[in-house]
């Protein structure tokens, strides 16, 4: 298995692996997105969903509710203490049947005790990416729609896998909205 370099990731999305696609990092005035040496920073899109306890309510990945978050809608969330939200991708990615990725928090947002956690895109996955930050701190967090949140790193096995996503027919293929968790 090997990783991908930037000249593969852009000949990738010039096949559509990616979309919108930055071919360079955007940084001036913002946290930085767009392809890397051997990754590719996704931005988070301006929806997200911001977890409360309101309604005194557990949080149960086999009968969720939406009592659980409230949805908010702008180009800056702020993230209660040790709370956490739900955002999407800007970005649509259609993952190869031979390439496995893995997500890792940007520095930035780390460095200010906000924690990005996604999960891999398995092979011949797509969609817009559900992303959870987790606001490890004891006070409001913000945090920035159209930036960068997280570096995708793709990596390539030797082979082909025999059950690709697609394959399976996973629950969470071609989602287009901020998607909760399903059962």
């Amino acid at each position: 298995m090997s990783i991908k370099s930037d000249k593969w990731i852009i000949e990738q999305a010039e096949k559509g692996m990616i979309e919108p696609f930055a071919d360079r990092q955007v940084r001036k005035g913002v946290i930085s997105y767009g392809v890397s040496s051997y990754g590719y920073d996704m931005r988070i899109a301006d929806e997200f969903k911001i977890f409360t306890n309101v309604n005194n309510t557990v949080v149960d990945p086999k009968n969720f509710s939406e009592k659980n978050y409230v949805d908010f809608r702008g180009d800056v969330c702020i993230i209660p203490p040790n709370s956490f939200v739900l955002a999407k991708s800007v970005e649509y990615f259609r993952i190869p049947r031979n390439i496995l990725t893995v997500c890792v928090g940007k520095s930035t947002y780390a460095r200010c005790g906000l924690i990005v956690n996604v999960t891999p895109f398995e092979p011949e996955w797509e969609g817009f990416v559900t992303i959870e930050i987790s606001n490890s701190t004891p006070i409001p967090a913000k945090i920035y729609a159209n930036e960068g949140i997280a570096q995708v790193l793709f990596f390539e096995s030797d082979e082909e896998c025999l059950v690709s996503y697609a394959d399976k027919k996973g629950k969470y293929q071609k989602q287009t909205g901020l998607t909760p968790p399903k059962l």
